[in-house]
């Protein structure tokens, strides 16, 4: 789920909000605010999805967050991400100590991707590092 979806849930929950607590003919409103703001959510997501400008603004592109085992903390801040979600993303994948993980990244959809130093790299994964160093 989107940060997108979930503001559409919250503005959904308060335009239903009237039609659960007024009379018996305040409902239907509510189920066409409701039918309204999911149709309109879903067009934006296919017009977005189409049309690269508008896709580029409402997307975030990958951001390297550790490189062979050290931090970048300007990275780290920029992303409002602390050493802890690092470390403890590092330990889902099975990684105890920092010096083992080649790579951290955090992905356009708020996950953190872990790629151990001791994986054999393909050559896509080393060109996609190198990308993401590159990149201010």
């Amino acid at each position: 789920m989107s940060a997108v979806d979930l503001v559409v849930i919250l503005v959904i929950s308060n335009a239903v909000q009237n039609a659960m607590t007024g009379g018996d003919n305040s409902l239907i409103g509510g189920i066409l605010a409701a039918c309204t703001l999911v149709a309109m959510n879903l067009a934006f997501g296919r017009v977005a999805n189409r049309v690269p400008l508008l896709e580029h603004l409402f997307t975030s592109e990958p951001t390297l967050l550790v490189d062979d085992g050290k931090f970048i903390e300007k990275h780290l801040e920029r992303e409002n991400v602390t050493h802890e979600d690092i470390e403890m993303s590092a330990r889902e994948h099975g990684i105890d100590d920092l010096k083992d993980v080649r790579a951290a990244i955090l992905e356009r959809d708020g996950s953190i991707s872990i790629i151990p130093t001791r994986a054999g790299e393909s050559i896509r994964t080393q060109r996609r590092i190198r990308q993401l160093r590159n990149r201010p």
